[in-house]
């Protein structure tokens, strides 16, 4: 676990990471969030949609760039102020989203840096893109 104080941060420092989305992720986060549609826990339902099969939550796949923010980059210590996504395509169970957030701005006045975060499969396709403003750490964070 990594954290990058504000005046460390640089423009162009950016983070990537995988991630399978499993049927057991789309389940556990109906459960966190009391969202059981049909088209993402129901495959019959699914298919009968223009998506053809179950499809993932569009808040996991936002949710998939909080492991790099928390904990790589700014990483510990890191505060979410806001955030912005577009879904562009959908995210099957099954599909290996990858997540690449990159610093775009700095506001070291007001303790802020925008990210910028793209989520793409397995196949290259872009299924979302978007920002996000955080406060990272003013210091190193040890645990």
């Amino acid at each position: 676990m990594n954290s990058i104080p504000i005046d460390q941060l640089q423009v162009g420092d950016a983070v990537e990471s995988r991630k399978t989305v499993s049927e057991s992720d789309v389940y556990l986060f109906a459960g966190v969030t009391g969202d059981f549609n049909p088209l993402h826990v129901d495959a019959e339902y699914a298919k009968t949609t223009p998506f053809g099969a179950r499809v993932a939550h569009g808040p996991l796949t936002l949710a998939l760039c909080a492991g790099l923010l928390g904990t790589e980059l700014p990483g510990l210590g890191t505060v979410a102020v806001s955030n912005h996504i577009e879904y562009q395509a959908p995210v099957y169970l099954g599909d290996t989203i990858k997540v690449r957030v990159e610093v775009a701005e700095l506001d070291p006045e007001r303790n802020r840096a925008t990210m910028a975060i793209t989520w793409t499969n397995q196949d290259g396709t872009q299924v979302a893109e978007g920002q996000m403003v955080v406060k990272p750490p003013r210091r190193v964070v040890t645990l």
